[in-house]
């Protein structure tokens, strides 16, 4: 646990401070058809082919390197099938009980044929077992924990919906590659927006009202009492309406600038029960409303942000004289090497599709991507004005962060 105590004094130095170029061409990623989309270069399948010089390589090394990037191959190619069963509800069916794919079509209401492809897939990938004798394919309490239970704080069936999107967006990144243009988080597919949540949710249920609220100072009492909390950058709402269930005496706003969502939480909060004392508002990081809150959060959000800076200056003069900050980022250390790990791997692959494209969209002077060091977010929240940083708990894949004045 970092704790870094500190005076108010300011920081100079801004860390990342980008000077680019004239702003590039002017094509709307939003309006690309990807299916005429040209390539940057020239096609790959006519260019002239880059030989290698044979005697420089290592038959062992070429030999691992080629199994571990087929084994990434079939990964891919089989996450797309974790997500299609999850959206037609399969992990869930076969939970019930060991079932051939004629008994998963008759549980499921598919058709046969195909659900038996799907589970011969979830077999050899080792996703579900099976029983040569019956022929039926079954789940694990285990695999099933994972697969087919949204509540459970391991459950990831629902994150291969994002691993889907940036394939689906890849004419979005083509295009930003080339010009420079950022990528707003509104112009992408709606499944990012579903499919973060997914990821994201199960470890905000474990442990954000056990254990994330409880590490900071005075707050779990406050809310307890009735505390003004403020969500911002509150997505479907899944951190604000956990917050207002735990904490009945408080009230809770989300702030979110992507109307659909902001839309998309408020019907979740009538559906939970909690919209007599949960709002939503379509607002910035900015420019959110309100004052005197006791609770600031932002949850997996501010490295999104083109000018994170600006964002928590704002929460800092909107907080109450004893409120807090809390944010929550993706785990992540020092260095380039810290990082290298699944944690690492997940979230550097989605940051030129998401996080970086939505801060380089709003012209800010930060792009930080998502693998932040606790050092870079000292700096910066000393620089919007915050003199107390320190990551008060964590989880494999986040840290999170108590600020105060």
């Amino acid at each position: 646990m970092t704790t870094i105590d500190r005076p108010a004094s300011r920081a100079t130095a801004d860390p990342i401070s980008i000077d680019r170029p004239a702003e590039p061409a002017t094509t709307d990623p939003a309006t690309i058809d990807p299916t005429t989309t040209e390539p940057a270069t020239t096609d790959p399948a006519t260019a002239e082919p880059t030989t290698t010089d044979s005697a420089t390589i290592d038959p062992g090394e070429l030999e691992r390197f080629v199994g571990q990037v087929a084994t990434d191959c079939a990964t891919a190619m089989h996450a797309a099938s974790v997500s299609l069963g999850d959206k037609l509800g399969l992990w869930a069916a076969l939970a019930q009980g060991p079932a051939t794919s004629t008994e998963l079509a008759e549980r499921s209401g598919l058709d046969a044929r195909y659900l038996d492809d799907w589970l011969k897939a979830q077999y050899v990938s080792g996703y579900a077992g099976h029983d040569a004798t019956t022929g039926r394919f079954s789940l694990s309490a285990e695999q099933a924990a994972v697969l087919a239970d949204p509540t459970a704080p391991t459950y990831l069936a629902g994150a291969t919906t994002l691993a889907g999107v940036l394939h689906r967006d890849d004419a979005l990144a083509i295009e930003a590659f080339r010009t420079g243009q950022g990528v707003g988080w509104h112009e992408h597919h709606g499944d990012l927006f579903s499919g973060t949540e997914r990821l994201f949710r199960p470890a905000y249920a474990a442990n954000l009202v056990d254990a994330w609220i409880p590490a900071l100072h005075g707050v779990e009492a406050r809310l307890q009492a009735g505390g003004k909390v403020a969500d911002v950058g509150c997505g479907f709402g899944a951190s604000t309406i956990l917050l207002a269930q735990a904490f009945p005496a408080s009230t809770f706003v989300g702030f979110d600038y992507h109307d659909a969502s902001i839309e998309a939480a408020r019907d979740r909060a009538a559906t939970a029960g909690v919209a007599d004392r949960v709002t939503f508002e379509v607002a910035t990081a900015g420019d959110f409303p309100g004052t005197g809150y006791d609770l600031v959060c932002i949850f997996d959000a501010l490295h999104d942000m083109g000018d994170p800076v600006g964002a928590v200056r704002h929460i800092k003069d909107s907080l109450a004289p004893t409120g807090t900050f809390m944010f929550v980022e993706p785990m992540a250390g020092e260095t380039l090497d810290d990082n290298v790990n699944i944690v690492g791997r997940m979230f550097y692959s989605v940051a030129p599709f998401v996080c970086t494209a939505n801060a380089r969209s709003q012209h800010g002077p930060h792009e930080l991507g998502n693998q932040v060091p606790d050092s870079m977010w000292d700096t910066l929240t000393r620089e919007a004005g915050f003199s107390r940083f320190r990551r008060a708990c964590e989880t494999p894949f986040n840290r999170i962060y108590e600020v105060r004045p």
